[in-house]
């Protein structure tokens, strides 16, 4: 039996979706995406579920501009003033990246709080999903150590005395306390070797780490699905998630809100 020919519209959509099918069919990563991105949600969410995401949003925007700005850059105490100048002077747009980079990690810092109060309120660091909580509060740490160390590099008064204050405040710090300001300072006092390594676990360690925090983050949340609000009637996520909840006789707070003295809520 005769085939119907394809019609040229066809023919042009088979010819996109090929490398996709190829793609698919190899890795799964297709899949894998549509899995990520269409998942069950509560159908009363709000505008607060979508603190997690402007935070994520918020920290790729501050990684690429720190691509930027490090292209252009150049950690010597000699040197980095007259490179941070130099990208807010001369180098096209150079004030732009710089000012999101600086402005960002404030927006950063305060969007991490924003999300994990709604986070609390919400009551979704409850069983099943506490490793979540913990992550996230590892990342809160991480981002604003990410705030002190980028602090030094413009090395200019401000960032020397502010990183000064910062050292001597760690070594106050019981026990390891002095080990800690002696591995941030790299010496006795603070210079070359100081905003070396600042650089250093501004640039690579901290990044790499905050990145597979995120990835198991948002693998996790994948995982167990997104919280409903404390009003909301239906279960969200994955099934089996809701009914092994453990029963117990203490109120569930914001999680399951009850009758109070026999009335209406």
């Amino acid at each position: 039996m005769a085939t119907k020919p394809m019609t040229r519209s066809e023919q042009l959509q088979q010819t996109i979706v090929y490398p996709l099918d190829w793609l698919e069919e190899r890795s799964g990563l297709v899949g894998a995406v549509k899995y990520f991105l269409f998942r069950k949600v509560p159908g009363d969410v709000n505008w607060f579920q979508t603190l997690g995401s402007a935070t994520l949003t918020a920290f790729l925007v501050q990684a690429m501009t720190g691509v930027i700005l490090a292209m252009y850059y150049t950690p010597d105490p000699n040197s980095a003033y007259e490179s941070i100048k130099h990208i807010t002077n001369d180098v096209t747009l150079g004030w732009l990246v710089r000012g999101m980079h600086r402005w960002g990690a404030s927006l950063f810092i305060i969007l991490m709080f924003f999300h994990m109060a709604r986070v609390f309120l919400f009551g979704a660091y409850k069983y099943p999903r506490e490793l979540n909580w913990i992550i996230g509060v590892l990342l809160l740490a991480l981002g604003m150590l990410e705030g002190f160390t980028g602090y030094l590099l413009p090395w200019d008064q401000t960032a020397y005395w502010a990183t000064v204050v910062g050292i001597n405040l760690n070594g106050t710090g019981p026990i390891v306390g002095p080990f800690l300001s002696s591995i941030l300072r790299g010496g006795a006092e603070i210079g070359p070797d100081t905003l070396a390594r600042f650089y250093s676990i501004h640039m690579l360690i901290l990044p790499g780490a905050i990145f597979a925090l995120i990835g198991l983050h948002l693998y996790l949340v994948i995982r167990l699905g997104v919280t409903s609000p404390p009003w909301s009637k239906t279960a969200a996520g994955a099934p089996w998630i809701e009914e092994e909840e453990p029963e117990t006789q203490a109120r569930k707070g914001l999680l399951n809100p009850e009758r109070r003295n026999g009335g209406e809520q």
